[in-house]
């Protein structure tokens, strides 16, 4: 199907993968356990044959989504997990062992943040750097350093690191290039051609992008050799040593971990799925008009989004994400002004915590997702008290425009 573009390839990856019953979309499989006729038939599929044997490893429905994922990253295999979250604690737990080391851009995710912590607890050693600029992981390179982990976009400054530096250094020292593509999705951002060896993306955010089901994945882009890799357990070393890394994520995350995704919410995700570019090109659309309008408003003291000429990695963003900069933004208000009477009159941006939906989400993010860090931590990542994070929606633009309009020029105390 290489030969389609990417909405057509996604919109009828089911029914030419093949369905009972000539339907359009894989049926939800809900059955736990999947029986065999042939005791030598089950038995080789506990030995590595495809197939199905417990619903904790996988569903026919699971795997129908995870084809859509892997044919979205232009990868080679994908596993799929009950979270974002989950997705993220397999690849490190499965690959990572006690006196690795690991380096980690420093602007991630809060939880993805706190998981860093638990592994430093079980003896991974940690370096947090400015991932925006590859000399500074280049210098944090260790003779146990294993992998590297960015993210694409980064939840709530949006820096923007940079991937292909970082995927030239993780190819000429041979480490693992893990990259979380969930704020840019794989349509503005296939991370294989930036060097990764493995693509994470929560399922929760724009490839679902209705809200209604939690999900993570885990995509194999088949540029590592696992081969060398020296965290790969005997069992496991069967096969081409390509495959390794995933299928050990697979059996670690899903059989040991049981962090299964349900059929059901996997049914949810692959419709959410079909449309994630048509959703995207409008998000993107909006986000940049709203940043622009923000960005000049006299009680906006900065915008933090890749759109804008004013952001430091504006250059390099265009390049990766063909001019589309995703939906994501940080806004800081005036100090003088009551970030919570603002929020108070919004009418269409929902106050809610959550990323990549259809509907526009804000939240003040010093006083919720960042709150547990403290004042002097919040100080070193740019976070004041009046700092907006504000993930853009499909709605129409002027309602969201002028929305944000209404709720800043009703403010009484400038």
């Amino acid at each position: 199907m290489s030969e389609n573009g990417f909405t057509t390839q996604i919109i009828h990856s089911d029914r030419r993968s093949g369905i009972e019953h000539g339907a359009i979309h894989k049926p939800v499989h809900v059955s736990t356990e999947y029986a065999y006729a042939d005791a030598r038939e089950l038995a080789a599929v506990f030995q590595g044959k495809a197939g199905y044997t417990y619903a904790r490893q996988g569903t026919p429905t699971t795997t129908a989504l995870e084809l859509q994922v892997t044919r979205m990253e232009q990868g080679e295999a994908t596993v799929s997990f009950a979270t974002g979250m989950a997705a993220l604690a397999a690849t490190f737990l499965a690959l990572l062992r006690h006196g690795d080391h690991l380096i980690s851009s420093k602007y991630i995710f809060g939880n993805t943040n706190s998981l860093l912590m638990t592994l430093e607890n079980f003896g991974v050693e940690l370096t947090l750097v400015d991932a925006t600029d590859a000399a500074e992981v280049a210098a944090a390179i260790r003779p146990n350093t294993r992998m590297v982990f960015v993210e694409t976009i980064a939840n709530p400054g949006t820096q923007v690191a940079d991937l292909a530096a970082i995927g030239e250094l993780c190819k000429a020292h041979n480490l693992v290039y893990v990259v979380d593509s969930t704020l840019s999705s794989p349509y503005l951002c296939p991370s294989k051609f930036y060097g990764a060896s493995l693509v994470v993306n929560s399922l929760s955010k724009h490839i679902g992008g209705h809200g209604n089901g939690l999900g993570g994945a885990v995509t194999q882009t088949g540029l590592y050799d696992w081969s060398d890799y020296p965290n790969i357990y005997a069992s496991y070393r069967k096969g081409s040593p390509r495959n390794w890394g995933l299928l050990q994520i697979k059996k670690k995350g899903l059989r040991d971990m049981g962090g299964t995704l349900s059929s059901d919410v996997a049914h949810r995700v692959a419709a959410g799925a079909e449309t994630l570019a048509l959703r995207m090109d409008r998000i993107c659309s909006n986000a940049m008009a709203l940043a622009s309008f923000l960005s000049v408003h006299p009680k906006v003291t900065r915008v933090h989004y890749p759109g804008l000429a004013s952001h430091p990695q504006h250059e390099r963003a265009s390049q990766l994400f063909g001019g589309r900069y995703g939906g994501l933004m940080g806004v800081e208000l005036d100090p003088r002004i009551d970030v919570f009477e603002v929020l108070n009159r919004l009418k269409v941006a929902i106050l809610a915590t959550h990323l990549g939906d259809n509907r526009t989400l804000v939240l003040p993010a010093a006083h919720t997702i960042y709150y547990e860090m403290g004042p002097e931590h919040r100080a070193l990542m740019g976070i004041p008290d009046g700092f907006l994070r504000i993930s853009v929606g499909i709605e129409d633009e002027n309602d969201l425009t002028g929305d944000f309009a209404q709720a800043l020029d009703a403010d009484a105390n400038s």
